[in-house]
């Protein structure tokens, strides 16, 4: 059994999407930000007090490309992990982009945050996924970072039209609609 601790609408969206996408059943524990994660009962499991949170069978699991990477090779039925090693490849590549990159510009300010979405969009230029032509966990991690920050930095499509068309085809998956359900109603 998987327990799956996470904040509505933090990085540990992504995630759920992909639990989503596999079909795993999972408990989840839905916390907050600010005072959820720093519970003595939490920092008992992760002391690092941050979500995403997995724990597999007694292990914990974190950061967002850790769980994504076990949720693709623990379920490959799924389809998240391209199945050559230069795909692999490419995929931790993206998602350590998304990580070190994206994620990082926001306290580097508006322009570092405008930038690095030019940069996202150089590379997914002609692509309908991040890597190989597949829906991959790469695609999860970048599409959660753009829900997360095109309104509140004023991302225009016109801007980034590729992402802007992979966030489009993000939001009718199926486990990205059931996500984004799941979490509003955590948060309401």
């Amino acid at each position: 059994m998987l327990t799956f601790y996470f904040s509505p609408g933090s990085s540990s969206m992504a995630t759920h999407i992909a639990l989503h996408e596999t079909g795993a059943p999972f408990e989840a524990r839905p916390l907050t930000l600010q005072q959820g994660t720093r519970t003595p009962d939490f920092l008992k499991v992760n002391p690092n007090g941050k979500v995403p949170t997995l724990v597999v069978d007694g292990t914990t699991l974190t950061e967002v490309a850790g769980t994504l990477f076990y949720l693709a090779r623990a379920f490959p039925q799924a389809g998240l992990m391209p199945m050559s090693p230069l795909g692999e490849a490419e995929a931790v590549a993206w998602m350590s982009f998304v990580a070190s990159t994206i994620h990082t510009a926001v306290p580097q300010g508006p322009e570092r945050v405008a930038e690095v979405w030019r940069i996202a969009e150089q590379k997914l230029r002609g692509r309908e996924y991040c890597v190989g032509g597949r829906y991959s966990i790469a695609d999860i991690h970048l599409f959660r970072l753009y829900w997360r920050f095109r309104e509140r930095f004023g991302l225009k499509p016109e801007d980034h039209p590729s992402v802007h068309a992979h966030y489009d085809r993000m939001m009718q998956r199926p486990a990205v609609k059931k996500t984004i359900e799941a979490e509003a109603k955590v948060s309401s």
